[in-house]
């Protein structure tokens, strides 16, 4: 790609796919009721970083920052929470319009000025997400809109933050360190909740190993990819970059869960991928 390093094009590819994968996992575990948000969420976030633990030698693992815990667990909690109330079509087009709201504004902020392809790159893939999820729009819950709202401006602030990572897997690590015992707290507190009646605190051995599974390949090593691919993009390249998370996990779904292939799903793909392409191609201004 004309405007990006061949290691930054690979390190975001890389890092796309490991946030569709986890959509899916999050949709295998929420989805199927075989685990609670809150529990969902703490071992999702727990085993992360119990493996990157394992991977960080022991010197480099003050390199993350509460502020990035404090934006992990805001996210990762929102996120399954508004899961719970929201369509998935709803919820993928409040996530990644939060994100790109909260990413431009720090892009233009900072003087980066994107010029008329990112522009209208932008407008293409914007376009292909609406088309991708339109069969599912509705009035969204407004607890639920908030949440994922929020969800979106925390991812936003977490990847911002990230661009400044000099050692990404050392910060990712420490990162979901910090972030560990609020996830814990929560999910205690469910648990507790539900045992004086009032609902939650459901687990099941399915959704605790897809939960594991999210938090040790899709979140650890495809945060750790994001951190480090986050160093050779621009805030609105980043942004826009990840408008390719539903298609990616669309086809996802296509290849494991033999959902069928039709025209939307076509045009959408084909209108993101032109979109994000362009994006990323023109050279940032200043």
């Amino acid at each position: 790609m004309p405007g990006l390093a061949p290691r930054t094009v690979v390190l975001t590819a890389a890092a796309m796919v490991g946030f569709a994968a986890n959509s899916l996992l999050c949709r295998g575990a929420l989805g199927a009721a075989s685990i609670d948000a809150a529990s969902f969420t703490a071992v999702r976030v727990a085993s992360g970083a119990l493996a990157l633990a394992a991977l960080v030698p022991r010197a480099a693992r003050r390199a993350g920052s509460w502020a990035g815990a404090a934006a992990l667990a805001a996210y990762a909690l929102a996120f399954s929470f508004a899961y719970l109330r929201l369509a998935a079509g709803v919820g993928a087009l409040l996530l990644f319009g939060a994100v790109q709201v909260t990413m431009m504004i720090a892009g233009l902020r900072a003087g980066e000025r994107p010029g008329p392809w990112q522009w209208l790159g932008l407008a293409a893939a914007f376009g292909g997400l609406v088309v991708l999820v339109a069969p599912a729009l509705a009035a969204p819950d407004p607890v639920g809109a908030a949440l994922m709202a929020i969800a979106g401006v925390a991812w936003g602030v977490y990847s911002l933050i990230g661009r400044g990572a000099a050692h990404p897997l050392a910060a990712t690590a420490d990162n979901f360190a910090r972030a560990t015992p609020v996830a814990l707290a929560v999910a205690a507190a469910t648990i507790a909740w539900g045992r004086l009646g009032g609902g939650g605190g459901h687990v099941e051995v399915r959704g605790v190993a897809l939960a594991a599974t999210s938090g040790v390949a899709a979140s650890g090593l495809g945060y750790t990819l994001w951190y480090a691919a986050l160093r050779g993009l621009s805030r609105t390249q980043a942004a826009i970059a990840q408008l390719t998370v539903p298609v990616i996990a669309a086809a996802g779904a296509v290849a494991l869960l033999d959902e069928v292939v039709t025209p939307r799903l076509v045009i959408a793909a084909v209108a993101i991928a032109a979109g994000v392409v362009a994006a990323l191609a023109a050279p940032s201004r200043r």
